[in-house]
């Protein structure tokens, strides 16, 4: 039978699961095929609707024979929602997946021994920041959420099992703000950060808000106990809408003011694991004029901590997060120089690397191609690489291999539960 002739019925075998949490099967003509909520073991009648990328995508429409790691998803939403992937199977064998996905791409990287430590768990529950979906239903009601697993629908979310239930508190008062605001035409954004001094939003709609939406703005800022409201119109620059108090973050006891929207580690429990590896990475000994370069630094989530070990130069190319970070280490005297840079544009070349004695990188989802090479080629003595894809790392760490590195430590951490997506924490030694 070939799909290719038209959509049909067919019964499959699942041997594995994808890198994107969908199972793994082959057609009758032996092409690949991957079918969502599906598990190694099971088989399945599903219905092959199109090609994904170079491979068959397939819906379930039953489960004939079920693993017996399937569980009984606790959100209602699983089913259409495409922010979780896997909240059908069992713990066990899902925590050994998302271990193994370091293990290989470590492999990949040329280091099949590398030793890799236990999974690092985030609990449900307690992921404090949401980049919400907005959309104008017909009838002039709002879908919040995120989007749906097929389609390019907003999924309008009632609950929520991965995040922080004060986030979830604020979706029903969110949609009845929405509801009256003009500002909100045809769709938008919400972009919510559990600070320790409370929620802090960042609207984004597709119409100016009025002096009517603001004053609506800044009543349910008070009303729900949100220090500030910040708004932007589309992707452009945001402007402070409603402010009742400070917007802040702690850091290794240093507060930090972060612009809205700012990027944070997903989860406290995430940001722990992830701060403990990377201390974990450094040098045992650091002599009282030792420095640590830290490339895409944020707003300081592990400045402060290494500034306690050494001296700390960080760079970063949001303007804002410098100044935040530069502010914050100004008032705690933490031994940090923040400086704004375009890592991706401008790496640091080797003979800026040189007074290094340990680098610290945590760079985006295409990780640091630009980068790592000049590390290499400095001979950097600790790079120690927190990385959010493992398909990246296994290309950098290929590089840092050549140039005669070897992995001292690596420490898987699930801050994306229930996700496909897995970061870890990498330190490389000469």
């Amino acid at each position: 039978m070939n799909p290719a002739e038209g959509s049909c019925t067919i019964n499959l075998d699942v041997t594995a699961l994808g890198a994107a949490g969908d199972g793994f099967a082959r057609l009758p003509d032996g092409d690949p095929c991957f079918v969502p909520r599906s598990l190694p073991g099971e088989a399945l009648a599903v219905r092959t609707p199109g090609r994904r990328g170079g491979a068959w995508s397939a819906e379930p429409e039953a489960v004939l024979r079920a693993s017996t790691d399937r569980v009984q998803p606790p959100c209602p939403h699983f089913a259409a929602c495409g922010g979780c992937a896997l909240q059908h199977w069992a713990d066990t064998p899902y925590a050994e997946w998302k271990r193994a996905k370091l293990v290989e791409a470590l492999s990949r990287a040329g280091f099949p021994d590398a030793p890799v430590g236990a999974l690092l768990r985030t609990p449900p529950r307690a992921r404090r920041r949401a980049d919400l979906a907005l959309r104008r239903q017909p009838g002039g009601g709002v879908a919040l959420g995120f989007h749906a697993r097929v389609g390019g629908a907003v999924l309008d979310l009632q609950t929520c099992e991965v995040l922080d239930p004060r986030l979830v508190a604020l979706f029903d008062p969110l949609r009845d703000l929405l509801r009256g605001l003009s500002a909100l035409k045809r769709e938008g954004s919400a972009v919510l950060n559990l600070l320790d001094t409370g929620p802090d939003l960042l609207l984004r709609t597709d119409g100016p808000v009025d002096a009517a939406g603001r004053s609506r703005l800044a009543a349910f800022a008070a009303a729900h106990g949100l220090p500030r409201i910040a708004w932007a119109l589309g992707q452009g620059a945001a402007e402070i809408a409603a402010q009742h108090g400070p917007a802040a973050i702690r850091f290794s006891g240093a507060l930090v003011h972060p612009p809205p929207g700012a990027f944070l580690q997903a989860s406290p429990a995430g940001e722990a694991a992830i701060r403990g590896a990377v201390l974990d990475g450094l040098p045992e000994r650091l002599t009282a004029r030792a420095a640590i370069a830290e490339l895409h630094a944020g707003v300081g989530t592990l400045s402060f901590a290494l500034a306690e070990r050494a001296r700390v130069t960080a760079y970063e190319v949001s303007a804002e997060a410098v100044g935040a970070l530069a502010a914050a280490a100004g008032r705690t005297g933490a031994r940090i120089k923040a400086v704004r840079r375009d890592l991706a544009r401008q790496p640091l070349l080797p003979a800026e690397l040189k007074p290094y004695a340990a680098v610290v990188l945590d760079p985006p989802f295409t990780g640091a191609p630009e980068q790592v090479p000049l590390l290499a080629r400095a001979r950097v003595p600790r790079v120690v690489y927190v990385s959010c894809n493992p398909a990246a790392l296994a290309r950098d760490a290929r590089t840092l291999k050549e140039g005669g590195y070897r992995v001292l430590s690596a420490a898987p951490v699930d801050q994306f539960l229930w996700s496909p997506h897995l970061e870890a924490v990498v330190a490389f030694s000469l």
